[in-house]
């Protein structure tokens, strides 16, 4: 059986919306210094991430919320948790 790991945005790390966009922000804490900026996809997705989820629950969120594929929309969600992960912005 897979493991399902529990993830959450680090709390060096903001996420604000507005106007259907994301933008998330590293606070001084943060080894990444840049400014992370998405659709509503990544806008959804940041929100997800405001407390305890799996990859899984973010997707059925996602598929919930948004009419397509659940296929496309695993492909995306997968795509910007490798990005969020490359700045160091999700505990697990």
């Amino acid at each position: 059986m897979k493991e399902v790991l529990s993830m959450k945005l680090k709390s060096c790390f903001i996420s604000h919306q507005f106007d259907g966009q994301a933008v998330i922000v590293p606070t001084a804490d943060a080894s990444f210094h840049g400014l992370v900026q998405g659709n509503k996809t990544l806008a959804a997705i940041t929100d997800c991430l405001k407390q305890e989820t799996t990859e899984s629950e973010i997707v059925d969120t996602l598929c919930a919320r948004f009419d397509g594929d659940r296929k496309d929309i695993e492909a995306d969600v997968r795509e910007a948790l490798v990005k969020l992960r490359e700045i160091g912005a999700i505990d697990e």
